[in-house]
C-alpha cells in the first residue's frame, strides 16, 4: 500500500505520533496522535499488498479476532485516505 505524504513515526514519552515533514509539513501543521494498533499498522504500510496482508500481519502479533483486527485496520486506513494520506 503506497503512503502519499511523508511522514516520520515518532515515540515521544511513551506515546506514539506521526509527524508531517517536508512538503507535508506545509499540508499539516502539529502532530498525529497513533494508538499501538494504528502505530502497527502505519509500520505494515508500506511492504502490505493488501488490506487482508495487514489483517494476517495484526493476527500474528496481537490475540484478536480476525473480526476486529479487520475492523480496526479498515477504521484506521479510512482515516488515512479521508485526509489524502494513502492511496
Amino acid at each position: 500500500m503506497k503512503i502519499k505524504l511523508e511522514f516520520v513515526k515518532r515515540v515521544i514519552a511513551g506515546e506514539t505520533f506521526l509527524v508531517p515533514i517536508g512538503e507535508t509539513a506545509k499540508k499539516y501543521s502539529g502532530l498525529f496522535a497513533l494508538s499501538e494498533l494504528a502505530g502497527f499498522i502505519w509500520e505494515a504500510l508500506p511492504e502490505a499488498a493488501s488490506e487482508n496482508a495487514i489483517v494476517d500481519k495484526i493476527l500474528e502479533e496481537y490475540d484478536v479476532s480476525r473480526e476486529e483486527a479487520a475492523a480496526d485496520t479498515a477504521e484506521f486506513l479510512a482515516k488515512l485516505r479521508e485526509m489524502d494520506i494513502l492511496e
